[in-house]
């Protein structure tokens, strides 16, 4: 079965577009929490320290425990410290728990302690970031 070419041209971009899509980040602000547990997901069951809870939008009353997010730093914040905190590393974190805003929560995603110092001297306390899902 022969594929015209027009048919041909069709398929690559799709496919470069499907690329390209999942490519694109989300950005957003990120600051760090030290307590771990209990979480919203997983109540007091430990989750390891490479973990983050999700403001209330990513969070989706639970849709994204679980799920696992590359986190890399973007650069200062405003309210943060000055310069660039940014190590240049990225790091994978397991989405354990909720940033609420009635908790009084304004980052997007709130990072362990130990995942914000992979990508983010802790002295900034506040980053820009940007995000993807990731499979691992």
């Amino acid at each position: 079965m022969a594929i015209s070419r027009r048919s041909s041209m069709l398929l690559v971009m799709a496919l470069v577009l499907g690329t390209v899509s999942l490519a694109t980040a989300a950005s957003g602000v990120a600051t760090f929490y030290t307590q771990y547990t209990p979480s919203a997901c997983y109540g007091n069951r430990n989750m390891g320290n490479m973990v983050a809870a999700a403001n209330d939008r990513l969070y989706n009353n639970g849709a994204v425990c679980g799920r696992c997010y590359a986190v890399k730093c973007a650069g200062a914040a405003a309210g943060g410290g000055g310069g660039n905190p940014c190590t240049g590393a990225s790091v994978t974190v397991k989405m354990v728990d909720n940033c609420a805003s009635s908790d009084g929560c304004t980052s997007t995603i709130d990072l362990s302690r130990e995942a914000f110092a992979k990508i983010a001297n802790l002295d900034a306390g506040v980053i820009r970031i940007t995000y993807n899902p990731t499979y691992v």
